[in-house]
């Protein structure tokens, strides 16, 4: 493995034992925030360990998807309250199969070797 792809693997690791270890209580108001922001930071991250194994990961990219993905989704979850629309789960939809296709493409690389 290349040494750009630890850094987002070495994120997400040490994003959940933190969370783990330093439990934070959400109040239910955010939870449509929260779910659709988790789900687009995996997105980001399961996406920057594909575009690692594929030899074109860059840092820069990868640093402005994670954080324009996980802002357009909380600001949808945010229109949607606004307008009594259960507009997040259109962002779930989406990003829960990108992360499954970003998966099942790792999958399949870590298969292959």
């Amino acid at each position: 493995m290349k040494k750009n792809m630890w850094i987002p693997l070495i994120g997400l690791i040490l994003g959940v034992l933190i969370g783990l270890l330093l439990p934070v209580k959400i109040p239910v108001v955010y939870s449509k925030y929260m779910s659709v922001a988790v789900l687009a930071a995996l997105d980001s991250v399961f996406g920057g360990l594909r575009a690692s194994m594929e030899e074109n990961f860059d840092n820069a990219i990868f640093l402005t998807g994670f954080f324009s993905n996980t802002m357009l989704a909380a600001f949808l979850a945010y229109i949607g309250d606004q307008l009594g629309v259960e507009l997040y789960l259109a962002a779930v939809l989406v990003f829960g199969v990108r992360l499954f296709q970003n998966l099942a493409i790792i999958r399949r690389h870590l298969l292959k070797r």
